[in-house]
């Protein structure tokens, strides 16, 4: 097992908020509790797509953990994919207030990971 980094410590605790904060999401577009979610195809399947994210961010915490270049490529990979959910439920009229800690999580995720130490960390080669 390769020696945990303060960068893979701060990339796990951000996954795991963030996986966090896609349950919420998923929970908000059933209009469960809170002030529902807007999406363009249906408020269910924003619930489904935010539920599948939540496990790949879970999923993804746990390999940056334990030190695994798989996990830094899937945490940006998921990051960029989630970012663009959240665009098209602003597109589709959700208000900026329901979205901005997801936004905020996942662009805090993006810089983080995309930082060339980080990328170093974890055996990306630094451009």
């Amino acid at each position: 097992m390769k020696k945990r980094t303060g960068a893979m410590v701060i990339l796990a605790i951000v996954s795991v908020v963030a996986g966090v904060v896609a349950i919420f999401d998923a929970i908000r577009y059933l209009d469960i509790i809170g002030t529902p979610l807007d999406f363009f195809v249906a408020s269910w399947f924003g619930a489904a797509l935010s539920g599948l994210v939540a496990l790949i961010w879970f999923a993804t915490a746990v390999q940056i953990w334990n030190g695994d270049p798989r996990g830094w490529l899937f945490m940006v990979s998921i990051a960029a994919i989630f970012l663009i959910m959240d665009i098209f439920s602003l597109l589709a009229g959700t208000p900026w207030e329901l979205l901005s800690t997801s936004i905020i999580i996942t662009v805090l995720a993006l810089i983080l990971g995309l930082l060339p130490s980080t990328k170093r960390e974890f055996g990306q080669a630094a451009e």
